[in-house]
């Protein structure tokens, strides 16, 4: 039996939600599974619509269940579960109205604001009124443009409160950025901040506001919202724009009337990456995300009433809104809009123990970015009450997981989780039945029958290859926005394999049920027609002491695949050949002889997504002179720019 890194205690375990969902499915369907999680997923995957309805019901969802878990069809996504329920999302997220807090805002210059239940309440009663009295109506748009601030989760509440789809872009996305996926939903009406702040600069976003009416004429009513702690920027005051205190200042009370809707309609637009097009709409369904979202913050993640929430993300990015799904187990969220290194290396941790934050969610890269700047954060803070750490984003390495338990604590749940915008929650994720192993993600989710194929379509185990799920779930798309005869739909995750989810990611996972993530299967190395992952080459590298961090793409060359590794350096070193023959010898013995590289070259800058993402593929299709369709998704476009004629790569 393999050594773990973490376990919990058999007394603590007997106060974990998951042992309460243990007990409440032997009580009700005669299914005794113990704490045996293995034997609890396999029960909710032979048991499809007793394991979604016993969801509904140990979490408590509002609404009207229906006669029906399941409309079958045999085309995967066509499948429709509750297809007769109705229920409200803001009515489940809005059980609370007291004076408890609901939502706690920290900017990165140190501003704090609390809003309780009540506030909250009273506020998403005011703009769903507004908005109904402007006309919008169920299934229609609704566009945000803001950073991450308390008014952005009241207008979403609002929005879905009255049945319109919400959707929304971060201001580190520029006008083009913008335009583009908000153009292509026609909203009617755009929440905009005037302002954010990063790293101690100050950007207006009302400079782009122009621009933004002339590409999307469907817009009829601007909302503009001040940065918390700030005056509001002087703006032309035409008859379409309106001031958020306006709209939150009127008497209300606080009692919203909510209409039930049904389980498949839409709730939110989410986008993909726009790395190699024009981003795809991907139109999530309101129960879907609710019920997916209860099951993995509340039985998965374990959160209860109380508990206070934080995760690191802007909302443009799908965790976001898995971040506001926690109001609907009664939890407070910590919301933080900023530069997580501002001034310290450990701002985060600072806030975390000010707040007495008992779920703490970052990515991979930023534990990697604490790593090489050897931060120990529990030499400084409090961190008592942190009882769950999670991490995505990018795979987490055997480093990364050692890193947390040495420097940030050692009784902590680590819970390395893998979906996407795709899904808008995970396929893999932790559970507190099993215990914690260095470099892999615990289990598959409830439900998700997730498996690893071949390139045959064949399951295999220890073995990597393509990430699938091989039967339907609530939280599919219910479709893409304009996509005639769903034929985006099916070309984004059909095509590989038949009637079965490929989700893009390379993967293996263990006989246990653990997964190792390699990082997407489109971006997978292919030397000599063998299939290497690129995270196990970061592995390797970004441990060396010269090596702040690295990004390898295969390049096409003589009718085969190099390995091409591209590093940036920590300062006071200069790429040279015995820096070079280190990280060859490096990878030779804790990767393997094929994954060496036949080029290392040096650079000043990584190209990443707004969510801090590698953009291996535009930097293949760079190096090959391929044109990158959609600059606007990445963070820092112009680094794109020192991969063009390196000469090296023609050698």
């Amino acid at each position: 039996m393999k050594s773990y890194i973490w376990k919990l205690g058999n007394e603590k375990l007997k106060n974990t939600n998951l042992y309460f969902y243990s007990n409440f499915i032997r009580e009700k369907y005669k299914i005794d599974v113990g704490t045996d999680f293995n034997k609890i997923w396999d029960w909710s995957i032979k048991n499809p619509e007793d394991f979604w309805k016993s969801i509904w019901e140990f979490t408590q969802i509002n609404g009207d269940q229906g006669k029906a878990v399941l409309k079958k069809s045999d085309v995967f996504y066509k499948n429709r579960f509750f297809p007769d329920a109705k229920l409200n999302y803001a009515e489940n997220l809005l059980k609370k109205n007291d004076e408890t807090p609901a939502i706690i805002f920290r900017s990165e210059n140190g501003f704090r604001k609390e809003i309780s239940w009540k506030h909250l309440n009273f506020n998403v009663s005011n703009i769903s009124s507004w908005m109904l009295s402007n006309g919008i109506k169920s299934g229609d748009t609704v566009a945000a443009y803001l950073p991450n601030i308390p008014e952005t989760v009241i207008a979403y509440l609002a929005t879905s409160s009255i049945g319109a789809i919400w959707s929304s872009c971060s201001p580190d996305f520029g006008s083009n950025g913008v335009i583009d996926r908000f153009s292509q939903i026609n909203p009617k009406i755009l929440f905009i901040g005037d302002k954010y702040f990063y790293n101690g600069k100050k950007i207006s976003i009302l400079d782009r506001l122009t621009s933004i009416i002339k590409k999307i004429p469907s817009i009829k009513k601007i909302v503009v919202i001040p940065y918390p702690g700030t005056e509001i920027e002087k703006y032309n005051k035409k008859k379409i724009i309106i001031d958020w205190s306006q709209l939150t200042s009127s008497e209300s009370n606080n009692k919203i009337i909510y209409k039930k809707f049904n389980f498949n309609d839409p709730l939110a637009i989410l986008y993909s990456s726009g790395t190699t097009g024009k981003p795809k709409c991907i139109c999530h369904g309101t129960g879907g995300v609710l019920i997916q979202h209860n099951k993995e913050l509340q039985i998965h993640c374990d959160i209860k009433e109380n508990d206070r929430v934080f995760y690191f993300t802007t909302c443009g990015w799908m965790m976001w809104n898995w971040l506001v799904g926690s109001l609907a187990l009664k939890a407070t969220i910590l919301l933080f809009d900023g530069f997580p290194l501002y001034k310290k290396n450990d701002l985060l941790f600072q806030l975390a123990s000010e707040e007495k934050i008992t779920l703490f969610g970052i990515s991979a890269k930023y534990i990697d970015a604490l790593k090489n700047n050897k931060v120990v954060p529990k030499n400084n803070y409090d961190l008592t009450k942190l009882r769950t750490i999670c991490s995505t984003g990018s795979p987490l390495s055997k480093d990364g997981f050692k890193y947390i338990y040495a420097n940030i604590k050692n009784d902590v749940h680590l819970s390395s989780i893998s979906g996407g915008t795709d899904i808008v929650s995970c396929f893999v994720l932790g559970n507190l039945f099993q215990p914690v192993h260095a470099g892999e993600i615990q289990n598959r989710g409830l439900g998700m029958d997730v498996d690893v194929y071949d390139e045959n379509g064949f399951s295999i185990k220890n073995q990597k290859g393509e990430l699938v799920c091989k039967k339907p779930f609530p939280s599919m798309p219910v479709y893409f926005w304009n996509d005639d005869g769903n034929k985006k739909y099916k070309a984004s995750y059909f095509e590989k394999f038949k009637n079965v989810w490929h989700h893009g990611d390379f993967a293996k996972v263990t006989e246990e049920g653990s997964f190792v993530i390699f990082g997407r299967s489109d971006t997978t190395l292919n030397p000599g027609g063998v299939r290497l992952g690129t995270a196990e080459i970061y592995n390797v590298v970004e441990k060396l002491e010269e090596i702040n961090e690295s990004i390898v793409v295969g390049q096409s060359w003589n009718n085969d695949i190099r390995i091409i590794l591209f590093v940036v350096l920590n300062q006071g070193y200069e790429l040279n050949k015995k820096i070079i023959e280190k990280i060859k010898i490096e990878i030779r013995s804790k990767a393997s002889p094929r994954h060496v590289p036949s080029k290392i070259i040096s650079i000043f800058e990584i190209p990443k997504t707004k969510n801090g993402k590698l953009v291996e593929l535009a930097v293949k299709q760079t190096i090959e002179g391929e044109t990158i369709k959609n600059l606007e998704a990445l963070a820092n476009p112009d680094s794109l720019k020192q991969f063009i004629n390196i000469k090296e790569l023609y050698e």
